[in-house]
């Protein structure tokens, strides 16, 4: 079955770093659009970064310039890298994929900007 387990978010301060994993399993990664989103409390879920199966990418404007969405297909994994991040980055931040018209989601990883 179709597995997604994010990784790698934590509290970080203002103008930090973070990257976030999502290992993959149970679907032929290469063949999917990957996308990260993320939903901060009291809010909806949103877009973040997408990428094609042929690497293309978008991104959110409020993102564009700080985070970077890429993939290993030989490791079946995808990556947000997230810099200069800022309070209003805080959010739970999910992967979710596309697979044969049925939409999977991983459980999320908590990132926290905060001073």
């Amino acid at each position: 079955q179709v597995q997604l387990v994010e990784s790698g978010g934590g509290l970080v301060q203002p103008g930090g770093s973070l990257r976030l994993s999502c290992a993959a399993s149970g679907f032929i990664f290469w063949h999917n659009p990957m996308d990260w989103y993320r939903q901060a409390p009291g809010k909806e879920r949103e877009l973040v970064a997408a990428m094609t199966n042929s690497g293309s990418t978008n991104y959110a404007d409020s993102v564009k310039g700080r985070f970077t969405i890429s993939r290993d297909n030989a490791k079946n994994t995808v990556y947000l890298q997230m810099n200069s991040l800022k309070p209003e980055d805080t959010a739970v931040y999910y992967c979710k994929t596309v697979d044969w018209a049925n939409v999977y989601w991983g459980q999320g990883t908590q990132v926290t900007v905060s001073s």
